[in-house]
Parts: C-alpha cells; sequence; structure tokens
C-alpha cells in the first residue's frame, strides 16, 4: 500500500499552517508550527515569488496532505467529482470527509488520520457490523461504525476521544459505547479543513 512517510512536521512548516497531522502533539508547544514558523529547507527564510499557479499548486498540495492522500488517488477524486451534479470543488471535499479514516478523525476516535489508517488496516472497526479494513472507503449516510468488541484496540481510541472538542453535525457519536452513526453528507460550511476548493478546480482545469 502506498503511503506518504515524510516527516508530518515538516509538511504543516511548508504550508504556514497547522493540519494536525500528529495529533495530540499538535496541541503542545512542541508542534513544529510554533517552535519555527518559517518553511522547512536552506531556503525556507527567504522570499518566495509567487504566481497564480503556485497558489493554486501549494492548495492543492495542502488539500492532499491534511487528508493523507497521494497524487494519482487526489486527482481520481477531483474525475469522481467533477462527474457529479453540483459544485466540483464542494463535491471534492465532501468525498475526501467521507473517507472511512477522516471520519473517525471527526468522530474523535483517532488522534490523527496516520492513527486512523492503522486502526482500519488492522481490522478494529466494523461498519454495519461487517469489517471494513480500507481506510478509503466511502462512508454513506445511515451507516453505523463501531469497535470490534474483541478490539484490544479500545484504550488508544478512549484516549483520543479526550482531545475531541465537538462532533461535527453531520455525525453522531457515543463515546462511552464507542459506536457512531453518519447521518447525512456533509455540507460545505461543516467541512473544517483548511482548503480553499477553487483553487485546487482552477488548477486541474487548466
Amino acid at each position: 500500500m502506498a503511503r506518504d512517510t515524510g516527516a508530518q512536521c515538516k509538511q504543516c512548516r511548508r504550508e504556514g499552517q497547522k493540519l494536525f497531522l500528529k495529533g495530540e502533539r499538535c496541541l503542545t508547544d512542541k508542534c513544529g508550527v510554533e517552535r519555527r514558523s518559517y518553511p522547512p529547507g536552506e531556503h525556507g527564510r527567504g522570499r518566495q515569488k509567487q504566481s497564480e499557479y503556485r497558489t493554486q499548486l501549494r492548495e492543492k498540495l495542502k488539500a492532499r496532505r491534511y487528508y493523507g492522500v497521494l497524487e494519482r488517488q487526489f486527482r481520481g477524486y477531483y474525475e469522481l467529482a467533477s462527474r457529479q451534479p453540483g459544485i466540483t470543488g464542494e463535491n471534492l471535499l465532501r468525498l475526501l470527509e467521507c473517507r472511512f479514516d477522516n471520519v473517525l478523525v471527526r468522530l474523535g476516535f483517532a488522534a490523527s488520520r496516520r492513527q486512523a489508517r492503522q486502526l482500519i488496516r488492522h481490522g478494529h472497526w466494523t461498519i454495519n457490523g461487517r469489517r471494513v479494513d480500507i481506510p478509503s472507503y466511502q462512508v454513506r449516510p445511515g451507516d453505523v461504525i463501531a469497535l470490534r468488541a474483541s478490539s484490544p484496540a479500545a484504550d488508544v481510541v478512549r484516549a483520543a476521544t479526550e482531545l475531541t472538542g465537538q462532533i461535527a453535525a453531520w455525525l453522531q457519536a457515543d463515546h462511552e459505547s464507542l459506536t457512531a452513526k453518519v447521518l447525512r453528507a456533509p455540507e460545505r460550511r461543516e467541512v473544517a479543513a483548511p482548503v480553499q476548493e477553487q483553487l485546487i478546480v482552477e488548477l486541474y482545469s487548466k
């Protein structure tokens, strides 16, 4: 399975903002953005030339890093979003938000998307009573998500719930029984991703 193994704090520094890739660490003074608020590399503190293309490319890379998706898969999401009715950019964010690994983070059952992917790949979660071990699985309205009864990861998941603030309105979570339900598809105003999706659409439309 292809995956990004690069340094996560450097990715946040590259984008100039917290992408919350390392869970609890991002909330402490050890966060890379807090300690060094300039881009990584030899020329990180230098003045960089801005251009329309660069702005659009950076926005796409930010979205990819935020959701933990590689280029080929991200382009696939865009092509699917462009074929759906409605606004392409909003369709793209909706597809990314409905990934199983992202939903676990939104529910508070994982501290980061990397942790969520690991829990899913190891078979700790079920959807509608069936084990699902595919992080990119698209959840649908009415789906019931639950931690397997015999899972040894219960303590890890409960620790993650302690970091959770507010649950998105399109989801319903029970942190006591570690179960949840997808109520409906998310609306754009409910997506907390720090992404300007229109710039991504403009980039792919060239």
